[in-house]
């Protein structure tokens, strides 16, 4: 079994918003696309017969800065995002680039810790969870006395 661990979503509220559509339709489209701190980072999680791949988006980050870790059925990816450079300038209409730390769970069941593998290239992490041999169930009927 499978399953991404839900996250909570917080609406940001902040005083620089304001009633103006054009307001509204920006700070939408990008707090809600562009916004990796409310979302964390992109995965895509694909079955094979014999496998799960994890394929998570970490643009710009060094392999250094990013650590996974399973524990009882958890499988953490965690990012750290510690090398940006805040150049202050004037002239800016809005700043996006951030800093900060990134986390993403999922729960896996039925995979060979012992096999998993993980490789990092171009801003791509790479994650392989072989899964171990399924095990055939015996059916027992349980007399009732």
């Amino acid at each position: 079994m499978f399953d991404l661990v839900p996250g909570s979503r917080r609406e940001k509220r902040t005083p620089e918003k304001s009633d103006d559509p054009f307001d509204a339709l920006w700070n939408s489209f990008f707090d809600n696309v562009m916004d990796r701190s409310e979302i964390g980072f992109r995965t895509d999680v694909k079955e094979k017969d014999d496998k799960y791949i994890i394929d998570a988006e970490l643009p710009g980050m060094d392999k250094e800065d990013i650590n996974v870790e399973m524990d009882d059925n958890y499988l953490t990816i965690t990012a750290n995002n510690e090398h940006y450079e805040e150049e202050e300038k004037e002239g800016y209409i809005r700043r996006e680039r951030k800093k900060g730390n990134y986390h993403r769970s999922f729960y896996i069941e039925n995979i060979k810790e012992d096999g998993v593998e993980a490789e990092y290239d171009n801003g791509i992490l790479e994650i392989t969870l072989p899964k171990k041999e399924e095990t055939v169930s015996k059916k027992k009927t349980i007399d009732i006395k």
